[in-house]
């Protein structure tokens, strides 16, 4: 699961990359379906990364990786 979660990542990281922004996967609990990601640049405090985060990152991953259940971002 954690390959598949690294590549879905990929396909989202220009899009953040075109606000100066990044996101690094940290841990992939695959027994409770939990993705932990940090975001780097200016994602990191950014007053929308919580938006990004459920609205964006988890929505495609939760489509694309069979098992992710939710996707929290960690400092």
């Amino acid at each position: 699961m954690k390959a598949a979660v690294e590549q879905v990542l990929e396909s989202i990281r220009p899009n953040l990359a075109m606000h100066r922004g990044n996101v690094e996967l940290v841990e992939v609990d695959e027994e409770n379906g939990v993705v932990k990601v940090r975001f780097l640049g200016t994602c990191d405090g950014c007053p929308l990364a919580s938006m990004t985060l459920k609205m964006g990152i988890e929505s495609v991953l939760c489509e694309r990786v069979p098992g992710v259940k939710e996707v929290v971002a960690i400092n």
